[in-house]
């Protein structure tokens, strides 16, 4: 037995603990294939989740059943993670059994994967990157992790560095797939393609640009950094669209203090060349606004308390981004979009000011949006590459 593999097997007798383990609960694994999805943070979660629906839209007789931190869906089935002992996880697999594993996170379970990988299960790992991998082992013990890693059928890596700390832990070359990051690639908002083409015309050569999705508390900033920028651009639209219809008021009311020529969309107005601001009173037609703008300001993240939003959907709409300092869950997305070029974090209304009179620039916007893009490109790219590797291990294991 090589060293690698016995620092797994000292880790399983670690964790093999009582015999009699109390037993878990677990639904009753249904007829055809089953899909059991993983995730550890937030971001990976979201975006787990989004394969998975595209998963069941294509093979709607599998069955997914999902745990750590994917978000609600009503096509998947949540379950809790047993405890990390060898009697719980034997449980555990042997009842979901499932055919197929999608594991995001650096943090491993080696007696749940062991015993998933006993019962047949093919192991994917997704999104790996160059970071450390863990183990829940006592730092006395051989780290298990590298022959835990030995157990996966395949790595989807996010770029060559990632490649590379696989490789020197002993990761078959063979097994690894340069994919990029995992992200959400949910489908769009809808948009009126006859609205979009009439409102394109009637603005057509004005700069325009997005608040989407803001908080009242926010629409003081944004409306100074407007009438700041107008200073530079006099021509320059922004258009205002709130978190909630509870939101409206007090941006109106902003607005209206601020003397700003103002355009109700939701009154049935329509922005003329003295419009300084067009603003709706719910976010129904996001997906419009989206189209309409090359810049967006997305809300929610220049003041504390609101947490931000996911900023891939704009990516994907081709708009260049900007967003304040406070996006909590979806950190690790804007940094991707940063580290690309394709977001900007600002931190008040000067500094917003400053990034919207730059980037309103057509050449500007454009260099950002297009390495958003690509960036949501490869994202889609990905899934596609693992939906394919899914869909063929699945006929695999239909066949005589």
């Amino acid at each position: 037995m090589s060293r690698r593999a016995l620092s797994l097997a000292a880790y399983l007798a670690y964790a093999r603990g009582s015999a009699f383990a109390k037993p878990i609960s677990l639904p009753e694994r249904p007829a055809g294939p089953v899909i059991w999805a993983y995730a550890e943070e937030h971001e990976q979660g979201r975006a787990l989740g989004s394969l998975c629906a595209r998963l069941l839209g294509m093979r709607p007789e599998i069955s997914v059943f999902a745990s750590g931190k994917i978000p609600a869906r009503p096509d998947l089935t949540y379950i809790s993670l047993p405890a990390e002992t060898v009697a719980e996880c034997a449980q555990f697999a042997s009842g979901l059994s499932p055919d197929i594993v999608l594991w995001t996170g650096r943090s491993l379970r080696p007696a749940l994967l062991d015993e998933l990988k006993k019962q047949g299960a093919y192991l994917i790992a997704l999104d790996a990157r160059d970071k450390l991998w863990q183990t829940p082992a006592p730092r006395w013990m051989p780290d298990p992790g590298p022959a835990t890693l030995t157990l996966f059928d395949s790595f989807y890596t996010v770029d060559a560095s990632a490649n590379r700390r696989l490789r020197r832990l002993g990761v078959d070359r063979e097994l690894l797939r340069k994919k990029g990051p995992l992200i959400d690639n949910d489908p769009p908002p809808p948009c009126d393609d006859q609205t979009h083409e009439e409102l394109a015309q009637i603005l057509s050569g004005r700069p325009v640009w997005l608040a989407a999705n803001l908080q009242s508390d926010e629409a003081g900033d944004i409306l100074r950094a407007h009438r700041m920028a107008t200073r530079l651009a006099h021509r320059l639209l922004l258009i205002m669209v709130p978190a909630s219809e509870d939101d409206y008021p007090r941006m109106k009311a902003e607005a209206d203090e601020l003397q700003m020529r103002i355009c109700n969309w939701d009154l049935g107005e329509t922005p003329d060349e003295l419009t300084q601001v067009l603003i709706t009173e719910t976010p129904d037609e996001l997906g419009l606004w989206y189209r309409l703008a090359p810049l967006v300001f997305l809300g929610g993240s220049l003041t504390a308390g609101h947490g931000g939003q996911d900023p891939f959907l704009a990516a994907a709409l081709g708009a260049a981004i900007l967003y304040g300092p406070n996006v909590g869950q979806h950190v690790d997305a804007y940094s991707r979009l940063v580290e690309a070029g394709a977001a900007r974090i600002v931190r008040d209304a000067d500094s917003l000011a400053a990034a919207v009179s730059h980037l309103v620039a057509p050449d500007q916007a454009a260099v950002m949006a297009h390495a958003g893009w690509d960036l949501v490109s490869s994202g889609a790219a990905l899934v596609d590459a693992v939906l394919s590797e899914i869909c063929a291990e699945l006929d695999k294991e239909g066949e005589p």
